[in-house]
């Protein structure tokens, strides 16, 4: 991706104090004149470039901005390089692991050394999300709609969007578009994508606001949940909810209360924990589970 690859070449040139247009296009595995491409884009977006023809001549960037490459600490910069390596596992491949060695050769132990954090952010829907994540990239970088079949509560529809943002946020993979049916900026989430197709339109950028990723904003609250649950479930709670979300009672039962996200979801969750829990809790959502269990018993 272009953006990988100036950061590339970024990194390299405030490493040595001169390189040729030959050598970074060698490093990086592309053409001269896609290196020459990338300075200038660099130059523009400010960065002190300079070029100097001659047997001694190079690619350079001046000295008065090279006092800046001490910005980074060493820790700062593994956990830079562990946030780059961590795309590798949702594209499945080795490409950013294989960007940071050729940054890394013949550089400082500053690039370098033991990784002490190592993210994965890949998911049960790897062999499906790599390709959505690689479409939706390309899309983003090269300005272009895209269309899709978006699956929702309330059905399936066809979206035609600007994209402007990949986000990952709360284990899950987003989009951040202007959907071009609600004339307005959603938040689409890529499990619930298919059939992702790049059209040949283009698009002028918008301004585009910084999407909302509080936990409300993505998973919306709003329902009072009062429950018991037995001892045995208590690394789950921890594990969801955290470790205040329930009091121990006379019993060793544990009584649970928060604020959960919708009905169905809040159902679902309960049933997964068979005959250990106990909804007390809306009222209306009890007797709604009262009559699903119900329901559930003349099945079986």
């Amino acid at each position: 991706m272009k953006i990988d690859r100036q950061i590339g070449i970024l990194s390299i040139l405030l490493q040595k104090d001169t390189v040729t247009a030959p050598y970074l296009a060698e490093r990086l595995e592309v053409s001269r004149r896609t290196i020459n491409r990338d300075i200038e884009d660099l130059c523009r977006a400010g960065i002190p470039i300079v070029t100097r023809q001659g047997i001694n001549g190079g690619i350079a960037i001046m000295d008065t901005f090279k006092m800046d490459r001490t910005l980074f600490t060493r820790a700062e910069m593994q956990d830079i390089i562990a946030g780059i390596r961590s795309l590798d596992s949702v594209n499945g491949t080795s490409h950013y692991g294989k960007l940071m060695e050729k940054l890394s050769a013949d550089s400082s132990d500053f690039m370098v050394g033991n990784q002490s954090v190592l993210i994965d952010l890949s998911s049960w829907y790897k062999e499906s999300l790599a390709p959505k994540i690689e479409s939706i990239r390309t899309a983003i970088d090269e300005g272009r709609e895209l269309e899709f079949v978006y699956y929702s509560p309330r059905g399936e529809s066809a979206r035609c969007v600007e994209p402007y943002y990949l986000i990952f946020r709360w284990s899950s993979w987003y989009l951040w578009a202007w959907c071009k049916a609600r004339e307005d900026f959603r938040l689409f989430k890529l499990n619930r994508m298919e059939q992702i197709r790049i059209l040949s339109n283009r698009f002028s950028r918008r301004q585009a606001p910084v999407p909302e990723l509080r936990k409300e904003q993505i998973i919306p609250g709003g329902i009072a949940v009062k429950a018991l649950f037995e001892p045995a479930c208590k690394w789950r709670l921890i594990e969801a909810f955290g470790p205040h979300c329930f009091t121990v009672q006379e019993d060793g039962r544990l009584l649970f209360q928060a604020d959960y996200t919708d009905k169905e979801n809040l159902i679902t969750w309960l049933l997964s924990f068979r005959d250990q829990a106990c909804l007390l809790e809306p009222e209306e959502i009890r007797a709604e589970m009262r009559a699903c269990i119900e329901r559930m018993g003349r099945m079986y």
